[in-house]
């Protein structure tokens, strides 16, 4: 049986995976850990190789979870990258990401604030329904903030310039947070959002067999 290892997206956990079918693999939800002050986000994904116990793996990343996989891919040979709504390089990240990683905004913005759901970060991922906020909450609740400050800071300074040759992409159309006009996809999800591990993950889940 072959095995995949799955990186959740920035602050959150094997909860917005959940509803994906992996029937027929054996699946390891990668857990984050909390980086050193001002650690290199290649030196991260380094430690977090000790939780990947099989050769050639295959990796499956969403958003920020995607950067971490491609930096892993780039210490040990995998099988296998995909991508879901997430970028490959520092290019497909939007511009005025990079803007405020340049002159260091993002600092600025308390981490108290960035862990409260409210309209507007519903909005940013695509959420409708209640059960979907409920979990968007519960997940902000429970990230360490520690973590998200540094992965925010690595985000909008990430300097990847490298594309795996085994890498395939899946992004969703109206994907707010990382919109689709600055990415180039192998795969397309008609009105998806950067939440769609939820509201459609069967229809990835087809897509991500696709790959498979």
């Amino acid at each position: 049986m072959k095995k995949l290892y799955l990186f959740s997206g920035l602050g959150a956990d094997y909860r917005v995976l959940q509803d994906l079918d992996f029937t027929g693999y054996e699946v390891t939800f990668i857990e984050w850990i909390k980086p050193v002050e001002d650690e290199p986000i290649n030196d991260y994904a380094k430690r977090l190789t000790k939780q990947i116990e099989c050769k050639r793996p295959i990796l499956i990343g969403l958003s920020f979870g995607g950067m971490i996989a491609i930096e892993v891919g780039k210490l040990i040979k995998t099988e296998k990258n995909i991508l879901i709504a997430s970028v490959k390089t520092k290019n497909e990240i939007p511009f005025y990401y990079r803007l405020v990683g340049r002159f260091n905004f993002h600092k600025l913005l308390p981490t108290s604030l960035l862990k409260q759901p409210n309209f507007a970060s519903d909005w940013l991922f695509g959420i409708k329904n209640k059960k979907d906020k409920e979990l968007l909450a519960n997940i902000l609740h429970d990230t360490d903030p520690i973590f998200l400050r540094w992965a925010i800071d690595k985000i909008v300074n990430w300097g990847n310039v490298i594309i795996p040759q085994n890498i395939k992409h899946i992004h969703g159309t109206s994907d707010r947070i990382l919109p689709y006009k600055f990415v180039l996809a192998d795969l397309t999800i008609l009105g998806g959002g950067h939440f769609m591990t939820m509201d459609r993950a069967k229809e990835l889940t087809q897509k991500i067999r696709e790959l498979l």
